[in-house]
């Protein structure tokens, strides 16, 4: 399943609409890059399908805090 595994993004579906507003289903993906990252605490390099938006938090926030956020559980209310 196509998901970054830092914010949990996956696809999401919408309308293509054509000029004359006829309307087909599509997908928008989400932008997943395979990377590479050095974990410090471990010695040692992890590959992680991230989105655009997971490695600038990733870049702000540091890998320990991203992967500990990305594993808590999300309050949804």
């Amino acid at each position: 399943m196509k998901a970054c595994e830092i914010t949990g993004k996956t696809a999401v579906t919408g309308n293509n609409v054509s000029h004359s507003v006829r309307r087909t289903k599509r997908r928008f993906n989400p932008n997943l890059k395979t990377k590479r990252f050095w974990l410090e605490e471990e010695g040692r390099w992890i590959t992680l399908k991230v989105s655009a938006a997971g490695i600038k938090t990733i870049n702000k926030k540091g890998l320990t805090a991203a992967l500990k956020e990305a594993k808590a559980p999300k309050n949804l209310y």
